[in-house]
């Protein structure tokens, strides 16, 4: 990969972490915290593991609308493909003004609207998100049909429960 360039890295080793390994940019630099414990070879490991993580969850913050347009393409063929004409939105954004929800759904004018917040999660943790509210343009109400139809997709539970422990986490920070 020419062209692309290590970024400078700081490593801070402490002897109070016994396990955890974290890692933040601070303007051009990655800090890397680690335990004091670590080899020389665990360290050059652990610092190569981080700045990955760094870089995907970089990558991940720079989706745009267009990549939730092609999600939910991809989505309504995995998953609702019998309602390929009314599982499709007119448009879905990335909004930054819902905070008390993960995504919200006109079904009268088909627009879909993704909370910002949602941007660093995992890949299928959004899906669920999008599926949840791609369903609502077939199933307005959350009734036994609409989560017949989120229920299709695999990680449905464990997305929910991710949601579920992001939202109690937050609200133990904003006590």
């Amino acid at each position: 990969m020419a062209g692309v360039r290590k970024p400078v890295v700081e490593v801070r080793r402490s002897e109070r972490r016994r396990r955890t390994v974290s890692a933040y940019r601070d303007g051009e630099r990655v800090v890397v915290l680690i335990p004091d414990q670590f080899s020389r070879a665990e360290e050059s490991e652990w610092v190569d593991r981080m700045l990955a993580r760094l870089a995907a969850r970089e990558g991940r913050a720079d989706r745009s609308d267009e990549e939730l347009q092609v999600r939910a393409r991809r989505l309504i063929g995995l998953y609702l493909s019998e309602h390929r004409r009314t599982a499709v939105p007119a448009s879905i954004r990335w909004v930054t003004n819902q905070n008390g929800r993960w995504g919200s759904c006109t079904p009268a004018d088909g627009t879909i609207r993704i909370s910002h917040r949602l941007r660093d999660m995992p890949d299928w943790v959004i899906d669920y998100v999008l599926l949840h509210e791609l369903a609502h343009l077939v199933v307005p109400s959350h009734n036994e049909r609409f989560w017949a139809l989120v229920g299709r997709y695999p990680r449905a539970e464990r997305a929910r429960g991710y949601l579920e422990g992001v939202a109690a986490a937050g609200a133990v920070l904003a006590d």
